[in-house]
């Protein structure tokens, strides 16, 4: 007699390890495509982030850049300004700002992130207790901050499990590689395909994560 596939896990207003761990079951049986990565690479990290100024400095400098050079920038950061606030940020001048690893223009956008918080206008204490849309809306306010930056931090900090980050190439690119595409999806390929994923579309975007990362350190070795 066939066995009944388990139920799905019940929705979260964030992810934990145990809850990472039952939606990953879940969209393995969900998706032959998943499962394959999840047989291949294993569950993907949590990948959590503190909440707070310097991981949104952080996700600023990882915009377009590798994850290694906006990592070196960040740990040069913090090596000049220790604690890092919005204050400290503000005190560095342009060339110290230059020598650490940030362009002019993201340079400009720390400035405007910090003197957001400080004036009043971003309240990130406040944004765990939002909405979707409303983090995203008070994120994306701050010059700099676009729909990339704020879907990875609902995603990582906030812990939001359905959050899905359209725009975001490693992403796409390992859609690419599962799917055996001839070119990365665009956005709104992205969205659509990631429909049948609600509402863990967060954990789906950590398995590919995962299947990215582990194939290029394969590749490498």
């Amino acid at each position: 007699m066939p066995t009944r596939p388990s139920a799905p896990p019940r929705a979260t207003t964030t992810l934990t390890e145990h809850s990472l761990a039952a939606a990953v079951d879940h969209l393995a049986r969900l998706d032959p495509v998943l499962a394959a990565s999840v047989a291949r690479h294993g569950l993907p990290p949590l990948w959590a982030r503190e909440p707070g100024f310097p991981t949104l400095v952080h996700m600023v400098l990882e915009q377009q850049v590798s994850l290694a050079s906006a990592r070196a920038a960040f740990d040069r950061l913090r090596a000049v300004a220790d604690p890092l606030t919005p204050g400290a940020f503000l005190a560095l001048d342009d060339t110290q700002l230059l020598e650490i690893g940030f362009s002019r223009q993201k340079a400009r956008y720390g400035r405007e992130l910090a003197r957001s918080v400080l004036e009043g206008r971003l309240d990130l204490d406040g944004l765990a207790g939002m909405g979707d849309d409303a983090v995203d809306a008070s994120l994306t306010a701050v010059p700099g901050i676009g729909p990339w930056t704020a879907t990875i931090y609902r995603l990582m900090v906030l812990g939001r499990p359905d959050a899905w980050p359209v725009h975001d190439i490693a992403l796409a690119q390992a859609v690419a590689d599962l799917r055996g595409l001839e070119r990365r999806p665009d956005a709104l390929e992205m969205a659509s395909l990631a429909d049948r994923w609600r509402p863990w579309r967060a954990v789906a975007a950590r398995i590919l994560w995962h299947h990215y990362l582990s194939e290029r350190a394969a590749r490498t070795r």
